[in-house]
Protein backbone atom coordinates (compact mmCIF):
# COMPACT_ATOMS: atom_id res chain seq x y z
CA UNK A 1 0.00 0.00 0.00
CA UNK A 2 1.36 3.47 -0.88
CA UNK A 3 1.97 5.42 2.42
CA UNK A 4 -0.30 8.79 2.44
CA UNK A 5 0.19 10.50 5.85
CA UNK A 6 -3.16 12.20 5.85
CA UNK A 7 -4.41 8.71 6.01
CA UNK A 8 -2.96 7.35 8.90
CA UNK A 9 -3.53 10.93 10.79
CA UNK A 10 -7.19 10.15 9.99
CA UNK A 11 -7.20 6.47 11.25
CA UNK A 12 -5.33 7.92 14.32
CA UNK A 13 -7.99 10.73 14.61
CA UNK A 14 -11.26 8.68 14.07
CA UNK A 15 -9.56 5.53 16.38
CA UNK A 16 -9.97 8.38 19.56
CA UNK A 17 -12.93 7.26 22.49
CA UNK A 18 -16.80 7.40 21.85
CA UNK A 19 -18.60 8.90 24.38
CA UNK A 20 -22.25 8.49 25.72
CA UNK A 21 -24.21 9.46 22.41
CA UNK A 22 -22.53 12.25 21.30
CA UNK A 23 -21.46 12.70 17.34
CA UNK A 24 -20.63 16.56 17.66
CA UNK A 25 -16.88 15.87 16.77
CA UNK A 26 -18.43 14.73 13.58
CA UNK A 27 -21.59 16.98 13.11
CA UNK A 28 -20.07 20.17 14.69
CA UNK A 29 -16.82 20.13 12.22
CA UNK A 30 -19.20 19.32 9.29
CA UNK A 31 -16.69 15.85 8.76
CA UNK A 32 -19.96 14.62 8.33
CA UNK A 33 -23.72 15.91 6.83
CA UNK A 34 -27.61 13.71 6.46
CA UNK A 35 -29.94 15.31 4.24
CA UNK A 36 -33.29 16.18 6.51
CA UNK A 37 -36.40 13.89 7.06
CA UNK A 38 -39.65 15.27 6.30
CA UNK A 39 -40.52 15.15 10.14
CA UNK A 40 -38.68 15.91 13.57
CA UNK A 41 -38.63 13.17 16.42
CA UNK A 42 -37.95 15.89 18.90
CA UNK A 43 -40.74 18.16 17.48
CA UNK A 44 -42.90 15.20 17.91
CA UNK A 45 -41.83 14.39 21.68
CA UNK A 46 -41.51 17.81 23.10
CA UNK A 47 -45.59 18.04 23.24
CA UNK A 48 -46.03 14.60 24.19
CA UNK A 49 -43.67 15.18 27.14
CA UNK A 50 -45.96 18.62 28.22
CA UNK A 51 -48.94 16.36 28.41
CA UNK A 52 -47.80 12.87 30.64
CA UNK A 53 -47.29 11.95 34.67
CA UNK A 54 -45.20 9.71 34.30
CA UNK A 55 -42.60 8.73 31.24
CA UNK A 56 -39.90 6.93 30.16
CA UNK A 57 -37.18 7.16 27.61
CA UNK A 58 -35.92 4.24 26.65
CA UNK A 59 -32.15 3.81 24.97
CA UNK A 60 -31.17 6.99 26.52
CA UNK A 61 -27.51 6.63 25.72
CA UNK A 62 -25.54 9.42 27.74
CA UNK A 63 -29.11 11.25 28.27
CA UNK A 64 -28.13 14.26 25.89
CA UNK A 65 -31.47 14.04 24.00
CA UNK A 66 -33.49 13.82 27.03
CA UNK A 67 -31.45 16.47 28.96
CA UNK A 68 -33.21 18.71 26.28
CA UNK A 69 -36.70 18.42 26.70
CA UNK A 70 -36.81 19.81 30.09
CA UNK A 71 -38.11 21.12 32.38
CA UNK A 72 -40.81 18.66 32.15
CA UNK A 73 -42.88 18.43 34.94
CA UNK A 74 -43.92 14.51 35.12
CA UNK A 75 -42.11 11.71 36.42
CA UNK A 76 -39.23 10.76 34.33
CA UNK A 77 -37.54 7.46 34.19
CA UNK A 78 -34.35 6.80 31.17
CA UNK A 79 -33.30 3.17 30.44
CA UNK A 80 -29.62 1.94 29.09
CA UNK A 81 -28.16 -0.57 27.77
CA UNK A 82 -25.44 -0.04 26.94
CA UNK A 83 -23.38 0.17 30.54
CA UNK A 84 -20.19 2.39 29.89
CA UNK A 85 -23.00 5.55 29.18
CA UNK A 86 -25.16 4.72 32.46
CA UNK A 87 -22.72 6.86 34.59
CA UNK A 88 -22.79 9.15 31.81
CA UNK A 89 -26.58 9.57 31.93
CA UNK A 90 -26.58 9.49 35.55
CA UNK A 91 -24.54 12.51 36.04
CA UNK A 92 -26.66 14.30 33.14
CA UNK A 93 -30.15 13.66 34.11
CA UNK A 94 -30.20 12.70 37.86
CA UNK A 95 -29.59 16.57 38.74
CA UNK A 96 -33.05 17.34 36.93
CA UNK A 97 -34.78 14.40 39.02
CA UNK A 98 -34.53 11.19 36.23
CA UNK A 99 -33.96 8.08 37.34
CA UNK A 100 -31.32 5.92 35.37
CA UNK A 101 -31.47 2.14 35.18
CA UNK A 102 -28.99 -0.05 33.36
CA UNK A 103 -31.06 -3.16 31.74
CA UNK A 104 -29.71 -6.35 30.04
CA UNK A 105 -33.03 -7.72 28.90
CA UNK A 106 -35.74 -5.81 26.54
CA UNK A 107 -38.25 -8.58 27.97
CA UNK A 108 -37.98 -7.28 31.28
CA UNK A 109 -38.20 -4.35 32.39
CA UNK A 110 -37.58 -2.79 35.87
CA UNK A 111 -41.25 -1.07 36.10
CA UNK A 112 -44.62 -1.60 37.15
CA UNK A 113 -47.53 -2.54 35.09
CA UNK A 114 -49.57 0.43 33.73
CA UNK A 115 -46.73 2.33 34.75
CA UNK A 116 -46.73 5.13 31.96
CA UNK A 117 -48.14 7.44 29.65
CA UNK A 118 -45.14 8.35 27.55
CA UNK A 119 -42.43 5.82 26.44
CA UNK A 120 -40.27 7.73 24.08
CA UNK A 121 -37.35 5.39 22.36
CA UNK A 122 -35.02 7.16 19.83
CA UNK A 123 -33.02 4.19 18.20
CA UNK A 124 -33.38 1.61 20.63
CA UNK A 125 -34.88 -2.46 20.66
CA UNK A 126 -38.06 -2.92 22.81
CA UNK A 127 -40.51 -5.97 23.73
CA UNK A 128 -44.15 -5.03 22.11
CA UNK A 129 -45.07 -7.16 24.92
CA UNK A 130 -43.25 -5.16 27.67
CA UNK A 131 -44.28 -2.20 26.24
CA UNK A 132 -48.01 -3.03 26.18
CA UNK A 133 -47.40 -3.95 29.97
CA UNK A 134 -45.47 -0.90 31.13
CA UNK A 135 -47.84 1.28 29.34
CA UNK A 136 -51.09 2.30 30.71
CA UNK A 137 -54.52 2.76 28.55
CA UNK A 138 -54.09 5.05 26.05
CA UNK A 139 -50.34 5.06 26.77
CA UNK A 140 -48.18 6.80 24.15
CA UNK A 141 -45.28 5.04 22.18
CA UNK A 142 -43.17 7.01 19.90
CA UNK A 143 -40.20 5.49 18.40
CA UNK A 144 -37.75 6.87 15.50
CA UNK A 145 -36.03 3.72 14.50
CA UNK A 146 -32.97 2.77 11.96
CA UNK A 147 -34.08 0.42 9.48
CA UNK A 148 -32.21 -2.44 8.29
CA UNK A 149 -30.48 -1.36 5.53
CA UNK A 150 -29.47 1.59 7.07
CA UNK A 151 -25.85 2.71 5.14
CA UNK A 152 -25.28 -0.35 3.46
CA UNK A 153 -22.93 0.91 1.32
CA UNK A 154 -20.10 1.08 3.72
CA UNK A 155 -20.80 -2.92 4.06
CA UNK A 156 -20.35 -2.77 0.61
CA UNK A 157 -17.18 -1.16 0.24
CA UNK A 158 -15.91 -2.88 3.13
CA UNK A 159 -16.69 -6.31 1.60
CA UNK A 160 -18.65 -7.20 4.02
CA UNK A 161 -22.68 -8.15 4.60
CA UNK A 162 -25.47 -6.36 5.85
CA UNK A 163 -26.22 -7.33 9.54
CA UNK A 164 -28.27 -10.07 9.17
CA UNK A 165 -29.68 -9.52 12.71
CA UNK A 166 -31.08 -6.40 11.57
CA UNK A 167 -31.72 -6.30 7.88
CA UNK A 168 -35.46 -7.44 7.94
CA UNK A 169 -36.22 -4.53 10.37
CA UNK A 170 -38.43 -1.78 8.64
CA UNK A 171 -41.60 0.17 9.30
CA UNK A 172 -43.95 -2.56 7.82
CA UNK A 173 -42.66 -5.01 10.14
CA UNK A 174 -42.75 -2.95 13.25
CA UNK A 175 -46.39 -1.40 12.25
CA UNK A 176 -47.60 -4.76 11.73
CA UNK A 177 -46.04 -6.21 15.10
CA UNK A 178 -47.48 -3.12 17.53
CA UNK A 179 -50.98 -3.58 15.89
CA UNK A 180 -50.61 -7.24 16.36
CA UNK A 181 -50.27 -6.27 20.22
CA UNK A 182 -53.18 -4.25 20.30
CA UNK A 183 -51.60 -0.56 19.25
CA UNK A 184 -53.18 1.31 17.38
CA UNK A 185 -51.09 3.12 15.00
CA UNK A 186 -51.06 6.80 14.86
CA UNK A 187 -48.49 7.78 12.59
CA UNK A 188 -46.28 5.85 10.60
CA UNK A 189 -43.46 7.14 7.95
CA UNK A 190 -40.32 5.80 6.60
CA UNK A 191 -37.97 7.44 4.52
CA UNK A 192 -34.17 6.86 2.80
CA UNK A 193 -31.52 9.87 3.79
CA UNK A 194 -28.40 10.78 2.54
CA UNK A 195 -25.53 10.74 4.10
CA UNK A 196 -21.59 11.81 3.98
CA UNK A 197 -18.93 11.57 5.05
CA UNK A 198 -16.12 13.60 4.23
CA UNK A 199 -12.53 11.95 5.52
CA UNK A 200 -12.13 8.61 6.88
CA UNK A 201 -11.47 9.63 9.82
CA UNK A 202 -15.06 10.54 10.42
CA UNK A 203 -16.18 6.90 8.79
CA UNK A 204 -13.83 5.00 11.32
CA UNK A 205 -14.69 7.50 14.07
CA UNK A 206 -18.68 6.25 12.70
CA UNK A 207 -18.00 2.20 12.12
CA UNK A 208 -16.23 2.25 16.03
CA UNK A 209 -19.62 3.89 17.51
CA UNK A 210 -21.88 1.96 15.96
CA UNK A 211 -20.48 -1.39 16.52
CA UNK A 212 -23.72 -3.50 15.02
CA UNK A 213 -22.97 -1.64 11.34
CA UNK A 214 -19.91 -3.99 10.77
CA UNK A 215 -19.52 -6.19 13.88
CA UNK A 216 -16.03 -6.85 14.67
CA UNK A 217 -14.71 -3.90 12.79
CA UNK A 218 -10.63 -2.62 13.11
CA UNK A 219 -8.91 -0.44 11.37
CA UNK A 220 -6.39 -3.24 10.87
CA UNK A 221 -8.48 -5.76 9.79
CA UNK A 222 -9.65 -3.38 6.77
CA UNK A 223 -6.87 -1.33 6.17
CA UNK A 224 -6.73 -1.99 2.92
CA UNK A 225 -10.48 -1.47 1.72
CA UNK A 226 -10.49 1.77 4.02
CA UNK A 227 -7.57 3.37 2.11
CA UNK A 228 -9.88 2.40 -0.94
CA UNK A 229 -12.22 4.58 0.40
CA UNK A 230 -9.89 7.08 1.36
CA UNK A 231 -8.45 7.70 -2.08
CA UNK A 232 -12.74 7.75 -3.36
CA UNK A 233 -12.64 10.87 -1.19
CA UNK A 234 -9.75 12.53 -1.77
CA UNK A 235 -10.87 12.31 -5.50
CA UNK A 236 -14.68 12.36 -5.29
CA UNK A 237 -14.99 14.50 -1.90
CA UNK A 238 -17.07 12.32 -0.19
CA UNK A 239 -18.01 9.01 0.39
CA UNK A 240 -22.14 8.65 0.56
CA UNK A 241 -24.41 6.01 1.92
CA UNK A 242 -28.37 5.94 2.26
CA UNK A 243 -29.42 5.73 6.16
CA UNK A 244 -33.12 3.97 6.57
CA UNK A 245 -35.09 5.62 9.07
CA UNK A 246 -38.95 5.47 10.09
CA UNK A 247 -40.60 6.69 12.85
CA UNK A 248 -44.00 5.27 14.52
CA UNK A 249 -46.56 7.15 16.99
CA UNK A 250 -48.82 4.35 18.92
CA UNK A 251 -51.51 4.27 21.48
CA UNK A 252 -51.95 1.24 23.21
CA UNK A 253 -56.16 0.57 23.06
Amino acid sequence: MEKDPAFYDFIKDGNRAFKGWDFSFLTETGRTSSSVLSWSYGSMAIPLTRNTDCMLDMGTGGGEFLSLLHPITASVFATEGYEPNVAIAKERLEPLGVQVTFIEDDNNLPFADNQFSLILNRHESYSPFELRRILNKQGVFLTQQVGGSDCAEINKALGVPVNGDFSEWNLQLVTEELENHDFQIVFAKEEFPVTRFYDIGALIYYLHAISWQVPGFSVSKYEHKLFDIHQDIQKNGYFEARQHRFIVKARKI
